[in-house]
């Protein structure tokens, strides 16, 4: 029996549907390429956390960078509040949710984070951004309330969250503060953090294609 479900929230990397804010300097390839990465990373944590349910929550089609066997169900429609509460709509338990943007995060961040949520006394974890979002959150029952008038991908949205779950008087473990990838200095700095990862190989990939780029010409294809 498992502890909790693990929902694993993405976009399949459809070039110019994913990492937008990659580009520039990256081509639209490039950030679904790097997208594509940051997935296959976040799903093998997922899959190799121990005593969880790993279901991915997609926008999309699902492609060889699918695991064999994972569960998968499809986004809800609406705005990323509306997704959200769309994931966690899908679970009766404890569940945790994360995104695709923290290809860092390893199996033992994630089952720390299970086991948090799952300490005597608590209702909710929530791990916040370094631009001021969040990373992770979780909760102990169902909160189909929790992200009602909580702006998403603002600098204060984490802030915001930790404000709404303490209005629904939920316990709230903080969780460790991570790098999501957003910009490309982001990515450089989660992929100097973990290079021997598939995103952090592809960003080494992507950095020298970017360098044979003359200068003068401004292209970027």
């Amino acid at each position: 029996m498992n502890d909790a479900t693990l929902l694993v929230l993405a976009k399949a990397p459809v070039p110019g549907r994913v990492k937008t804010r990659l580009c520039p300097p990256c081509s639209p390839d490039q950030a679904a390429t790097l997208a594509e990465a940051a997935i296959v990373d976040t799903l093998a944590a997922a899959t190799a956390t121990p005593g969880v349910r790993p279901v991915l929550v997609l926008d999309g089609v699902p492609g060889e960078w699918v695991p064999n066997g994972l569960e998968i169900v499809p986004q809800v429609e609406g705005d990323l509040g509306a997704r959200l509460a769309g994931a966690f709509a899908t679970v009766d338990g404890p569940a945790v949710l994360l995104g695709m943007d923290t290809p860092q995060v390893t199996s033992g961040t994630l089952r720390a984070a299970v086991d948090a949520l799952l300490r005597p006394g608590t209702d909710a974890v929530l791990g916040h951004t370094v631009d001021g979002g969040w990373w992770i959150i979780g909760f102990r029952s169902p909160q189909p309330s929790a992200f009602v008038g909580v702006p998403m991908s603002t600098a204060q949205t984490g802030a915001l969250q930790a404000n709404r779950l303490n209005e629904l008087g939920l316990s709230v473990t903080t969780l460790a503060v991570e790098t999501d990838v957003d910009t490309f200095a982001d990515a450089r700095t989660v992929a100097r953090r973990s290079p021997t990862t598939a995103f952090g190989r592809a960003f080494v990939t992507t950095e020298r294609e970017l360098a044979a780029i003359p200068a003068h010409t401004g292209v970027r294809t």
